[in-house]
Order: C-alpha cells, then sequence, then structure tokens
C-alpha cells in the first residue's frame, strides 16, 4: 500500500509540497499570452466549475509506471471535495472546504493540508481562484479548453492544469474530463473522469471521516 500512498500524495496534495501537483503534458507546458480571448477561456472555465453545484463521477488514476487504482469523486459547493478509492485501497482523501485530509486505514494515520490561498482552490473555489491563477494553455484540440493554475508568488508549489471537454448538457457547457500530476521528482500521473452526474443530494456528512486511531474501517 505504500506505492499507492505515494500515487495520492502526487495527486491530491500530500507531497512534500503541501499543494496538489498537477500540471499539463510536456506537450502542453507553455501558457499562453494574457490575451482577451485566453481571459474569456479562462472565466468561461471558472464559470463551469462555479455552476456544478453537486457532482459525481468515477475517476482512474494511473501512474507513469502503469499502475492504475480508481474510484468515485464527489464533488459538492462551496468547497468539498472526497475521493472514495476501490474498496482494496484502505485509505481516503476528503476536504471540507478549508482542509484537505489524507487518511490511511492501514497505518492509521491522518495527514491535513490547508487549501486556502493554494492553488488547489481552484477547483474548490473557482469564484475565489481561477481569475488569479490561471491562464489557458493552447492544446490545438477543437472543443477542448485547458487551463494553467499556478501561483506566481509561490513558486515552490507546482501548479496544475484542468483539461474541459465542449458538452451541451454540462453545466456552463464544459466539462472536467482529466488532469496530469507532475511531481519534483517528474514522476506523471493521470487522473481521467468519466460518467460524470450532476445535481444529486448529498449530505454533508459525506465529507467528514473517521479517526483511523479508533477504527480501522473506512467510512
Amino acid at each position: 500500500m505504500n506505492s499507492f500512498k505515494s500515487i495520492s500524495a502526487k495527486v491530491l496534495g500530500a507531497a512534500s509540497a503541501g499543494a496538489l501537483a498537477v500540471l499539463a503534458p510536456a506537450a502542453l507546458v507553455a501558457p499562453a499570452p494574457a490575451t482577451a480571448q485566453s481571459a474569456s477561456q479562462v472565466d468561461r472555465a471558472a464559470q463551469a466549475l462555479r455552476a456544478i453545484t453537486t457532482m459525481k463521477a468515477d475517476f482512474t488514476q494511473t501512474d507513469r509506471s502503469g499502475q492504475t487504482v480508481s474510484g468515485t469523486l464527489t464533488l459538492k459547493s462551496p468547497g468539498r471535495i472526497r475521493f472514495e478509492y476501490s474498496s482494496d485501497v484502505n485509505m481516503l482523501v476528503v476536504s471540507n472546504g478549508s482542509t484537505l485530509t489524507l487518511v490511511d486505514y492501514d497505518v492509521q494515520q491522518v495527514e491535513r493540508y490547508p487549501v486556502r490561498n493554494s492553488p488547489l482552490g481552484a477547483l474548490l473555489d473557482p469564484n475565489r481562484e481561477m481569475s488569479r491563477f490561471g491562464s489557458v494553455v493552447p492544446t490545438n484540440s477543437p472543443g477542448v479548453v485547458s487551463i494553467a493554475v499556478a501561483d506566481p508568488d509561490r513558486p515552490e508549489i507546482p501548479g496544475f492544469t484542468f483539461i474541459f471537454v465542449e458538452k451541451a448538457s454540462a453545466p456552463g457547457g464544459l466539462e472536467l474530463a482529466s488532469w496530469v500530476a507532475l511531481d519534483a521528482q517528474n514522476s506523471r500521473t493521470t487522473v481521467r473522469l468519466r460518467n460524470h452526474r450532476y445535481g444529486m443530494d448529498v449530505a454533508n456528512s459525506t465529507f467528514t471521516f473517521r479517526d483511523p486511531r479508533r477504527t480501522t474501517r473506512r467510512p
């Protein structure tokens, strides 16, 4: 399970930088110039994220060696997110809007990382963060919008890129399709979303967890 924990750290913010270490693929690393058109695309992506009240999607997470894990992502506005891994992975990642928590039930450990003023805030609160940190990454692919998010005042914290696809039935007409993580050791991890569902009832208790020091069972 240690190898899985390493994968989760790269994708979900438990790396030494303490932030979500997600970047574009090598071919997409150069941000576009700050033009009116690119600013409009950043705003559009922010509006699409902001339009999501609740969302569930299946995710697949693959590292550069090909190791893959999967699970379900649940998002609720404002600022709540949960990565529920498959039953063979005894780990949970959850955010209550201000703190990202990595829970490892195998070693009975909890690690917490603040999300405020981090590029992760672009996903959890696009109204606050996207316009500050976001820039368009050219993709040369019709119907694809790629937004790089990084804090220029904190270069020690890696940025990340949201990759959206045009979809009329998605909130704001854009659907978050994937992101690609690249950590300080140049190890890449890809997260892909599919089977998006929107607008369902999601209880706030979804974004809580049991303390593994008191139980080894995942909530």
